[in-house]
């Protein structure tokens, strides 16, 4: 038996799994929070210094808890950069998250590479706020001295996992970490270093791209460090999805990425073309209205948690008496309506009871997380099982809804750290690989979670017409704007 272990450091903490190697039981498990203030008005920071994810580690990986580790796999959040000058110190803290003050950066990169098509083709995405490509426009114009001594681009991931080499000349990343930066092509294999070039002014070393089952090196210790991930690919590998499986994730914004056979090229930008952590393809479909939908409907109706709005919403009927919602209170991204507002329709004097309203806003998320799987399913990616990740996911409202109006079986694993599990999955094959004890093309076969099965069952007529409900006034509302 082999032990390894995997670390994820997410925006608020760092999770560490240490594994069998051979099954993926976990043995042990460590936890830390990052050491980082919030800034004025709460929320988390745009930039961090990456020492805090260093000394998030050290804390989680204490009382001997990495004793016996023979490989270490490294998954980080996405969206981040680490600008480094030419002797490798960090020109100023990283820049990270959905960070708001790049919106302007994003169109002005857009333009410049002459419109939307342009950059899917290139790269398959669609310049966004959080991408690193926009964060170098934003560092270019504003901090122009800074951006003139960055002379090392570098993600989260990729930082974390040179460091614990020890800082060596080789520097790496892996395919599903570099498909999000928005200058690699998940279509070519290839980086596009004029994006690199066009957004920050001038050109960047970047990390060597290495394969799925490749080692980024190995300490002095004899510890072998994997090629490491970005947050979402690991989740996806822990996860053990692969082809027909789509992930939902309900965050205050949702998700929705599907396992396929080849990258998507979107010029409407609804879907980013993410490469995955197994050498297949990650791509991926944003709503920015998910669990945020169920607060606000909480507080309209005074309902303390959303474990009483879940109950509350149990009362009504599917359909909820012809309530439809359309939550894009934050404005909204599938379909892209950026300055929409939310709309409430159907109202009538019967409808007008807050079970009713509750249901409304359960079905309205789940319906806009619908249209996302739509989004996949019409570019011809297959969808025939849905995980749903998050907390919300536990709640009997969405599970009572969610298998009808997606249209498929739903699969609720229990909570786990899985971006921490794929990435000790992602050091086992790195450690098998290099043994010749595993085929660098397959991946160790682990223990699948643990997990609620949901099916439509003969519900499935019943949801299919509450969609339709939603569609019909989402299209009176917003006339054609899915149709990408």
């Amino acid at each position: 038996m082999g032990i390894v272990a995997g670390l994820d450091s997410s925006p608020d903490f760092t999770r560490i799994v240490v594994c069998d190697s051979d099954t993926g039981a976990v043995l042990r498990q460590g936890y830390a929070p990052h050491p980082v203030e919030s800034p004025e008005g709460g929320g988390r920071p745009a930039d961090v210094d990456p020492q805090a994810w260093l000394l998030s580690l050290g804390e989680a990986a204490g009382g001997g808890l990495l004793e016996g580790v023979q490989a270490i796999g490294v998954s980080a959040q996405a969206n981040s950069v680490v600008p480094l000058d030419s002797q490798g110190n960090t020109v100023r803290p990283a820049m990270v998250g959905a960070d708001k003050r790049t919106q302007v950066a994003a169109a002005d990169l857009i333009d410049a590479l002459g419109g939307r098509e342009a950059w899917a083709q290139a790269v398959g995405t669609v310049p966004q706020a959080a991408q690193p490509v926009t964060k170098l426009r934003w560092l270019a114009r504003t901090e122009p001295e800074a951006a003139a001594r960055t002379a090392v681009l570098m993600q989260a991931h990729d930082w974390l996992v040179w460091q614990l080499l020890g800082r060596p000349a080789r520097r790496t990343t892996d395919r599903g970490g570099a498909s999000g930066t928005g200058y690699w092509s998940a279509a070519t294999g290839g980086y596009r270093p004029d994006l690199v070039e066009l957004a920050l002014g001038h050109q960047a070393m970047l990390p060597e791209v290495i394969g799925p089952a490749d080692a980024a090196g190995t300490t002095p210790e004899g510890l072998l460090i994997s090629a490491g991930t970005g947050e979402t690919q690991a989740a996806a590998f822990g996860l053990g999805i692969g082809l027909g499986d789509a992930v939902v994730s309900l965050g205050a914004s949702g998700s929705v990425m599907a396992v396929h056979t080849e990258p998507l090229v979107d010029q409407s930008g609804m879907i980013t073309a993410l490469a995955d952590a197994t050498g297949m393809h990650l791509p991926v479909v944003t709503t920015l209205n998910a669990v945020r939908t169920l607060r606000g409907a909480a507080e309209l109706l005074g309902a303390p948690d959303l474990e009483s709005l879940s109950e509350l919403a149990m009362k009504s009927t599917p359909g909820a008496h012809g309530l439809v919602l359309l939550p894009y209170l934050e404005g909204e991204r599938t379909p892209n309506l950026p300055h929409t507002a939310g709309t409430l329709a159907g109202l009538r004097r019967e409808s007008m009871r807050p079970e009713h309203l509750a249901r409304a806003a359960f079905e309205g998320m789940l319906c806009g997380l619908a249209d996302a799987l739509d989004v996949l399913r019409g570019r011809g990616v297959d969808v025939r099982r849905v995980f749903l990740l998050g907390a919300a996911a536990e709640l009997p409202a969405v599970q009572a809804a969610a298998p009808a109006l997606f249209g498929t079986q739903v699969v609720v694993p229990q909570p786990a750290d899985y971006a921490a599990i794929g990435s000790a999955r992602q050091a086992a094959w790195a450690l098998g690989a290099s043994r010749g004890t595993l085929d660098p093309r397959t991946p160790p076969v682990w223990q699948g979670a643990v997990a609620q099965v949901l099916e439509p069952g003969e519900e499935l007529a019943v949801g299919q017409a509450v969609r339709q409900q939603f569609v019909s006034v989402r299209e009176q509302t917003h006339p054609g704007a899915l149709r990408g």
